[in-house]
Formats: structure tokens, sequence, C-alpha cells
């Protein structure tokens, strides 16, 4: 606004969401990937939560309960992943919090996908918790494209605002084109996001499967 204006602007109801590189990735990753072969190769069906089977194509998906295991890679990649968690949401909740109030976060469910050649999961949204991750622990073929059939199988993000593309108009360019926003999957990165926030992932194409590690989180104060 030019220093005549009398008009106050105010940036309401932003949607935040955080991405990093996991520490020590390198050093986890192939014993997680060895791990979630071994389950895979033992699963009963292919979609072994037996939760939404039918959004999801092409695809492995083990029981919510997976960073629940006692190995010790998956120990350390559980107590990053809550670390993480408490750092974003301490940053963006503490001024709310009663003075004085220590926080906790916990993973409450877990499970790995590992994603086919032409797989994908519709859009969708995690109720029972408050925020979401998905790690990257080996994107596949991913790469960085703006063709139709985008082999990295990119997550994409819907905007939150119910009828914020009801109308199109040079005035509503702010709002991001058609209302999506789009990552490539990375080797080692975490995004984390708030529950409400919907989501895909769109088809994957490429010789190597994608694996990925979800997760939804609590967190508790006392």
């Amino acid at each position: 606004m030019s220093n005549n204006s009398q008009i106050d602007a105010q940036d309401i109801w932003s949607t935040p969401l955080f991405s990093f590189k996991l520490p020590d990735h390198e050093f986890l990753k192939d014993d997680l990937v060895a791990h979630i072969r071994q389950m895979q190769t033992a699963q009963n069906q292919p979609i072994d939560s037996l939760v939404a089977e039918t959004a999801k194509h092409n695809l492995s998906e083990s029981t919510f309960d997976y960073l629940d295991h006692e190995e010790p890679a998956i120990m350390e990649l559980r107590r990053l992943l809550e670390e993480a968690i408490l750092e974003v949401v301490t940053d963006l909740n503490q001024k709310f919090w009663p003075e004085g109030a220590e926080a906790e976060s916990h993973i409450i469910e877990s499970w790995y996908h590992v994603t086919q050649n032409g797989g994908y999961h519709d859009m969708h949204s995690h109720p029972n918790c408050s925020w979401c991750g998905i790690y990257y622990l080996d994107p596949g073929d991913a790469t960085d494209t703006d063709n139709t059939k985008s082999i990295g199988g990119k997550n994409r993000f819907y905007d939150p605002r119910i009828n914020a593309d009801h109308y199109g108009d040079p005035a509503t360019a702010y709002i991001g084109g058609h209302g999506v926003w789009d990552i490539t999957p990375q080797s080692g990165q975490v995004v984390l996001f708030p529950s409400y926030l919907k989501h895909s992932a769109l088809p994957y194409f490429g010789k190597k499967d994608r694996i990925v590690i979800a997760f939804n989180s609590i967190t508790e104060l006392y």
C-alpha cells in the first residue's frame, strides 16, 4: 500500500507448512529401506491398513504402527521426527499456551508407502491428529518436470479456503493459480503440515519404487 493510504492490510488465516532435510538421513536410509522391504514381502495384501483401499493405486501400505517397531533405525527416526514436530508446534503456539507450560509431541500413527510405476493416492486429509508429515526415504526416479506425466509423483496440497476459487479475475491472482501447491520429493526431505490440509500423491512413473514414511501426531501440555 502507498504511504498515503489509510487502508490497513491484515494477513489472516494463512496455512503453515514446513520442510527440512532429516538429520542422519544417509546413516539411517539403508536400514530403513531393508526393514520396509522385509515387511512388504510379508504383507497379507497391498493395503495392510485396510483404510481407504480404493483411494490408493499400485502401492503397498503398512498398518499404522510402523514407527512403533523396536528397531534401532526406526527408534532413532521416531525420535528425530518427534523433536522436529515439537520445535515447529512450539514456535507456532507457545504464545497461546499457559505460562510455564511444557509440551511433548507424540507420533500416534505411522505407515510406509511403497509406490510402484503408475501408483498414486487420491486427495484426502488426516483426522484425529493435529500435525502430519511425510518423510521421503527414497523418492525413486523423482525429477522436477512440467510434463503432464510427472515421473516424480509429486505431492499436491490443496487450498483449504472453501470457495477460494469460485471466481477468477485479475483481482484473485494472489490466490495462486489453481489453488494447489506441489512439492517434488527429494531424498531425506520431511514435510510437516496441519492435519486439515487436503493433499494427494499424483501419479508416479518410474522404474524404481518410491518409498515414503508418513505419520500423524498430537501434542500434549503438562
